[in-house]
């Protein structure tokens, strides 16, 4: 599934934008890093969880953060609508 996300044309990285991608309802699918604090990525998927919004594990933050193209790892990212 980190495929799909390297892949996408439209995708941000990170706390507040993925927070603010699902508050705009623009958010196709959520990915969370399995090694990143609970607390940090609870609000995130309890968004996702209201909305339905599916989400997918990755094994690290920098896994998740090379997925995404960025040099840092990155607790969440999402895959958005354009």
């Amino acid at each position: 599934m980190v495929e799909d996300l390297k892949e996408a044309k439209q995708k941000v990285a990170g706390m507040r934008q993925t927070v603010r991608a699902l508050e705009n309802r623009q958010a196709l699918a959520v990915y969370a890093a399995r090694d990143a604090e609970t607390k940090v990525v609870a609000p995130v998927l309890r968004l996702c969880e209201q909305q339905n919004v599916p989400v997918w594990y990755v094994e690290s933050m920098d896994q998740l953060g090379k997925a995404c193209s960025i040099k840092v790892g990155a607790a969440v990212a999402a895959i958005i609508k354009k």
